[in-house]
């Protein structure tokens, strides 16, 4: 079960799925209002309710236990899972992520803010759509999350944000979730995460 960061969606993952789904049964669901989910407007939208989520989720598709593999805020939601659900993993990777007392970093807390104010997607999301080098910039998305930022390719970038652009209420939703992550969760949870067993890997850059 492969988790992703925000503001971006399961084809997140999709150069691990193709390399895996030969060897393994391989999901990367879009969580609630990221990505082409459709999410009621009385639905909240949370790391919380992100991990209660893909429990139901997986309940639907008849899993018991998964291989956790997660990035950036998803990385906050996987370790919520552990927490709240250990029999239901076997093994957890994370890479990059909110961490511990690093929730949520430093460097997301300027979009936090925006999201507040309820202008991210305008002032952060759409000028990215519009003009696909300041994507790639120091300034976009590149440049914050991407190791090569010159390699973001313009689809890749459409399929990220141009879905979160689409109506109002999409727009809400990716700043709820936003603001949903400026109080650290992770903190109150080291008893659960120490007693949760399997094996764990961090893989940082």
């Amino acid at each position: 079960l492969f988790v992703h960061g925000y503001p971006l969606n399961g084809f997140q993952w999709r150069g691990a799925l193709e390399r895996l789904h030969k060897h393994r049964r391989c999901i990367a669901p879009d969580v609630m209002g990221m990505g082409f989910t459709q999410t009621p407007e009385t639905q909240a939208i949370s790391p919380t309710t992100h991990a209660t989520m893909l429990a139901m989720f997986l309940d639907a598709l008849h899993i018991d236990s998964v291989d956790l593999v997660a990035n950036d805020s998803g990385g906050l939601v996987s370790q919520l899972f552990v927490a709240k659900y250990p029999q239901r993993v076997r093994t957890l990777l994370l890479t990059n992520c909110d961490v511990d007392e690093n929730s949520p970093p430093p460097q997301f807390l300027p979009f936090i803010a925006e999201a507040k104010k309820g202008t991210f997607v305008d002032r952060f999301l759409i000028p990215q759509l519009n003009d696909k080098q300041l994507a790639r910039s120091a300034k976009g998305i590149g440049g914050l999350a991407y190791t090569n930022p010159e390699k973001l390719e313009d689809e890749t970038i459409e399929t990220y944000f141009r879905p979160l652009t689409e109506t109002p209420l999409k727009k809400a939703q990716v700043s709820q979730y936003a603001v949903s992550m400026e109080t650290n969760l992770l903190v109150a949870i080291r008893d659960e995460l120490h007693r949760w067993k399997g094996p764990a890997r961090m893989v940082w850059d």
